[in-house]
């Protein structure tokens, strides 16, 4: 371990709260080589970005406190030095890609202005970076990269946003890359890209990756090394097959068997009314054609997904059916009354019936209202269970419904991981218990376990109540166990529908045929073949 490039050694940290102290790492050690990635697994709150916060001096202190422990690079203690140096090393040296693209955007500058920053902060001539800027903008497949250099982050969608966190995080080619879920907002294709891009440049530089992640199947295809972390400690290392195949704690095996995409696929629901249908629905923006004419509809308790690579108009389509775009043509019928049209007051009336889970809930979630008034809210809106111990009591139940605890009614938004404020976002949405949740990537931010707990949920509240589900989502292996029907959208058209068997099984447009072979598998040996054959000319 005195080796490694980076070393954590017995490092600890708490939290101190009004409610007690947060023991958020405990006594935890491990080391990353040049060229290697070591993956950090494990449940959201589990400890993994706190540690990796460490490494980078970003820990808000107080609340939080270093306890213990030693992070080592090049012969120095990172804890123990200056600001000054912590600032020299940072970006340069040791980078970070976030889990939360938005809050780590300034948006009143140009991404292009922000990137290109990066490099001009450590000395580097204007021109060498725009030009580095342009080439890894590129890389990390953002269409008409000059212009995009020239936009807003608010212009981009949730994945293309994460896209230029990575090209940001790799401008000075640092030794050591932090990646904090680097690829859960990115659709199949865009990830296989960056997992081999980040490869590429391990290759080119001997770059340390350490990957912190929820998704199996990344770790199936990057990782040397991998240690799984629970509630703030270590429980299991070794390497990804070994872990895979012989996982020794229950946690270990616990993940694993909650890993999508191994289920038995649904059979469409028989003959049930028909809730929404949309004919022919259209949303430009400028010279870009977001949605172009696109119809389909949604039956009672039916869970329609509807797949895509970002920028593909599955966000919009669900936007503009709420109304939080204005179309520019086209009909979207909720029980044969047209939503594009509908007077505001009837609408709030209809909003009762259709929640949505927004698939950034940093930008969803009010950070001044706590847990309790983001759910309770929409009780006040419309006048409803004006009793308020009934309002506690169904706040705690629907926190236990996602897998949160009753006493984080009490917290804060920013108190809470990526993943556990996904958890919130999607309890509020339950708390009427409507007709239509529309899902805009919905579980993407949730660790395997809790993914599959919420997605039991939502299919048990189908079963149950006949709730319908438009169900936007990247990760083919959770569209695959929990829809019944399947869209495939690019450049804003639908472009196949069908059952999701045949979709998956028997896909007819290269496009479907393209994003299922670019799916990952959280089997290391499976994947291992999978590149073989990738690489092995037909």
């Amino acid at each position: 371990m005195t080796q490694a490039l980076l070393a954590v050694r017995n490092l600890s940290v708490d939290f101190y709260t009004a409610r007690g102290t947060v023991h958020a790492v405990r006594n935890v050690s491990w080391s990353v080589d040049r060229g290697e990635t070591l993956a950090i697994l494990g449940e959201s709150g589990s400890g993994k970005s706190v540690s990796a916060s460490a490494v980078m001096n970003l820990l808000d202190i107080p609340p939080a406190e270093v306890v213990s422990g030693e992070v080592m690079f090049e012969g120095k203690d990172l804890l123990k030095v200056s600001y000054e140096e912590h600032r020299a090393l940072n970006g340069k040296r040791i980078a970070m890609i976030f889990q939360d693209p938005l809050g780590h955007l300034n948006p009143v500058y140009t991404v292009g202005w922000q990137i290109i920053e990066m490099m001009t902060a450590h000395g580097r001539p204007l021109e060498m970076a725009r030009a580095r800027a342009l080439e890894l903008v590129t890389r990390v497949g953002l269409p008409e990269p000059e212009k995009a250099l020239r936009k807003y982050p608010h212009e981009f969608s949730g994945g293309q946003r994460q896209r230029l966190m990575i090209a940001m995080a790799l401008m000075l080619k640092p030794d050591i890359l932090i990646a904090d879920e680097p690829t859960t907002a990115l659709d199949v294709t865009i990830q296989a890209e960056v997992l081999t891009l980040l490869k590429e440049l391990q290759a080119e530089t001997g770059m340390g990756l350490v990957l912190i992640t929820h998704d199996l199947g990344v770790v199936a295809e990057i990782a040397d090394r991998v240690i799984v972390m629970n509630e703030g400690e270590i429980v299991e290392r070794g390497t990804a097959r070994e872990v895979y195949h012989n996982p020794q704690h229950p946690y270990t095996r616990k993940l694993i068997g909650a890993a999508p995409g191994k289920g038995e696929i649904k059979q469409p629901a028989k003959e049930a009314p028909v809730l929404l249908k949309v004919t022919d629905l259209a949303k430009t923006y400028g010279n870009f054609t977001a949605l172009n004419g696109v119809s389909f509809s949604l039956a009672r308790g039916q869970s329609l997904a509807v797949v895509g690579e970002s920028g593909s108009g599955k966000s919009t389509l669900a936007r503009t059916i709420l109304r939080l775009e204005k179309a520019d043509s086209g009909k979207a019928l909720w029980k044969g009354r047209d939503l594009i049209t509908m007077p505001a007051r009837e609408l709030l009336g209809v909003r009762r019936d259709i929640q949505m889970v927004f698939q950034d809930p940093t930008q969803s979630l009010n950070p001044r209202m706590s847990v309790y008034q983001l759910i309770s809210e929409a009780w006040d809106i419309h006048r409803l269970m004006p009793d308020r111990k009934a309002r506690r009591a169904r706040v705690a139940e629907l926190l236990e419904q996602v897998g949160l605890l009753p006493e984080h009614a009490h917290r804060y938004p920013h108190q809470f991981s990526g993943g556990q404020r996904q958890r919130i976002a999607i309890a509020r949405a339950l708390a009427f218990e409507p007709e239509l949740i529309i899902c805009d990537e919905a579980v993407s931010a949730l660790d395997v376990s809790v993914q599959a707990q919420v997605m039991a949920l939502l299919d048990g509240l189908r079963e149950k109540l006949g709730i319908s589900y438009l169900f936007i989502a990247h990760d083919l292996g959770v569209v695959r166990d929990f829809a019944d029907m399947v869209l495939v959208m690019k450049s804003g058209e639908i472009v196949e529908r069908g059952p999701t068997e045949q979709v998956f099984n028997a896909p007819r447009h290269p496009y479907t045929q393209k994003l299922l072979a670019a799916n990952l598998d959280p089997d290391p040996d499976v994947q291992a073949q999978r590149r073989l054959a990738a690489a092995t000319p037909a």
